[in-house]
């Protein structure tokens, strides 16, 4: 069924996009909520994490542009419009929630962005696509939370705003592997390069500084 499925697929998406020279890594929400087991918006992600723990220390070393998203609403959600009122765990992230603050081991530096935002996409409502563009970024290394949220919403919007975007399927998780495993599936064929953390460290460990 697979096969066949890779088959189907690759008659009209079997093309592949060509990493540009200067990335920029982004680590979408991964805020406390994902690992608080007593909070509904747990997801069992810690592998996830380290992952992309182990990408942020390489881009670090390289000079790399590095990004952080959250979620921040006003009191009762007054900014997160029909979102907010669609996915009732966002409430979690109004101000002042502490399951809204980074988890254990992001700490952004002085010198790293964070976007905060009040829907899924990394770009939408934020100034990230214009950053990018004045940095001279032309391709955005993709690591966070949730596959089949926030991660494809800002990979949509990573190429309708003119950016390569990789993927990286082992820093990107899901509360359950079926959602995680069809969504970087359709990322990879039509909008997406997915790579392997493996594959994401050798690509930035090649890559010139260009924070500046």
């Amino acid at each position: 069924m697979t096969s066949s499925l890779d088959k189907n697929y690759s008659k009209a998406y079997g093309h592949s996009l060509t990493p540009g020279t200067k990335p920029a890594l982004i680590l979408v929400d991964l805020v406390q909520a994902y690992f608080e087991p007593d909070c509904e918006l747990f997801a069992d992600v810690d592998d996830a994490l380290q992952s992309a723990l182990r990408i942020l220390e390489i881009a670090r070393e390289r000079g790399i542009l590095i990004i952080y998203t959250n979620v921040v609403y006003q009191a009762a959600g007054l900014d997160g419009g029909r979102f907010y009122e669609k996915a009732l765990p966002l409430k979690h992230f109004c101000t002042g929630s502490p399951l809204g603050e980074f988890t254990a081991g992001i700490e952004p530096r002085e010198d790293e962005l964070i976007v905060s935002k009040q829907y899924p996409s990394a770009f939408f409502g934020t100034s990230l696509a214009s950053t990018l563009t004045s940095k001279g970024i032309d391709t955005l290394i993709i690591t966070g939370l949730t596959t089949s949220g926030c991660i494809r919403a800002s990979c949509v919007d990573a190429m309708s705003s003119g950016f390569i975007p990789i993927v990286v399927a082992d820093a990107c998780g899901d509360r359950h592997e079926a959602p995680h495993e069809a969504n970087l599936f359709d990322m990879r064929a039509k909008y997406a390069e997915v790579w392997s953390e493996s594959d994401a460290c050798d690509y930035l460990s090649k890559s010139v500084n260009i924070i500046g």
